[in-house]
């Protein structure tokens, strides 16, 4: 390495840059691009040398019936546009080069850019415009669908990977999607799973994409979750999705489910009046926090005489989803805020809204994948801390749930 930086010293002194263009530099024929090339072509000799054994114009010191023989041009694509390569060949077409094999056109780190475009939701339009506009270099959409596709078996492997046999905490929600079913615009429903683990760290567990939700594909989801190797769920944090609930307790019996307080609250007011609703919130937030679950239910009394009369659907609702709603209660106030709403999955929703908002509509349930993936594996990235006193919280699981937290 030491070697390294004094050979690229050496040349940058060389270089008068002072005055230099910034087009002279990094333009299509600038600097940099000549240099890469030159690299290339003195990687791919050296290459040739160790597969042949001797230099060039020396001969072999053992008898060898292979030699090199000339040269063929090859263009690669790269991030300073188009290089144009001599690559060496020999005799008996043996040379198999490394640093830029057979039928390889995009030198590496290109890829990298079409993949990190895509996953902003960008079009293979908007995707080829971009580059042409900042490398000069046209890309065909074939080629655009070709590094895409190679993440598909990626997805597979991520989909289908084995997972922790205990998770203390999953969340579950949905997103709206626009796809094409037979030519036609639909909505498709994209259902996430995101785990808290012992470590109490965030980890996405799966991703589901069907147009018609119901307590079939909930048991599709919780089976194949645990057919990956999940035995048990402490607590499962889901939006109030029909039938999912008895989906989960069929696989899982031991696991408690929490409604999300905001999903509730939202529904409760879809109907409400502007004028009532800033009232009726805090109304609602004197019932999710309450000290204690009996405190909770005289709030909801207080709420029923209060607003019955005007919104009577508001108090039952509530009342019937209460047994999937107390259970935050059985927690401190620092274990509430986790499990008493899918925020953990509401900022991740977020961030792919964002990408998705860019498409009109995905042609295929595979672009789905493919974009909602390469944003999802981009936002683990950020996942690098556990959830705030997770010790504290992890040792209150402990206590309720006894022998089912390892510790």
């Amino acid at each position: 390495m030491a070697k390294s930086n004094e050979i690229i010293d050496d040349l940058l002194n060389k270089i008068d840059f002072k005055n230099l263009t910034t087009e002279q530099i990094s333009g299509p024929n600038g600097i940099l691009k000549q240099l890469t090339k030159k690299i290339l072509e003195s990687a791919l000799n050296a290459e040739m040398t160790e597969h042949l054994g001797y230099e060039k114009y020396k001969p072999g010191i053992e008898k060898n019936d292979n030699s090199r023989n000339g040269r063929t041009s090859k263009t690669v694509t790269s991030d300073l546009g188009d290089l144009s390569l001599d690559i060496p060949r020999d005799r008996k077409s043996e040379f198999e080069p490394k640093i830029i094999k057979k039928h390889q056109r995009r030198f590496e780190g290109f890829d990298s850019q079409i993949l990190s475009l895509y996953s902003r939701g960008m079009t293979t339009r908007d995707i080829q415009n971009h580059l042409k506009e900042i490398y000069d270099v046209d890309v065909s959409p074939e080629l655009i669908s070709q590094v895409t596709n190679e993440i598909i078996t990626e997805v597979k492997e991520w989909q289908n990977r084995p997972i922790d046999t205990i998770y203390p905490i999953v969340f579950f929600d949905a997103i709206v999607v626009k796809g094409r079913t037979e030519g036609k615009a639909v909505n498709k429903s994209v259902y996430l799973a995101i785990g808290i683990n012992l470590e109490g760290k965030k980890e996405v567990l799966g991703l589901w994409i069907s147009e018609n939700e119901g307590a079939k594909f909930w048991m599709n989801i919780i089976s194949e979750l645990s057919n990956r190797g999940l035995k048990d769920i402490l607590i499962a944090c889901v939006d109030g999705l029909k039938g999912f609930p008895e989906a989960i307790n069929s696989i899982f019996p031991g696991t408690k489910i929490q409604l999300c307080i905001v999903h509730m609250v939202r529904n409760s007011v879809k109907f409400v009046s502007w004028k009532d609703r800033k009232e009726i919130c805090t109304d609602l937030k004197k019932i999710y926090n309450a000290a204690s679950e009996k405190i909770a239910l005289e709030e909801l009394d207080s709420f029923s005489g209060k607003w019955d009369k005007k919104y009577p659907s508001i108090s039952k609702s509530w009342r019937n989803n209460w047994n999937n709603l107390n259970e935050f209660f059985s927690y401190p106030e620092n274990i509430r805020k986790v499990i008493y709403t899918t925020n953990a999955v509401e900022s991740l929703n977020s961030s792919l809204r964002k990408v998705i908002q860019k498409r009109s509509a995905f042609p295929t349930d595979e672009s789905i994948f493919k974009v909602l993936y390469l944003a999802l594996t981009k936002a683990e990235k950020k996942w690098t801390m556990p959830i705030r006193d997770w010790g504290m919280a992890l040792n209150q699981f402990a206590l309720t749930f006894g022998d089912r937290v390892p510790l």
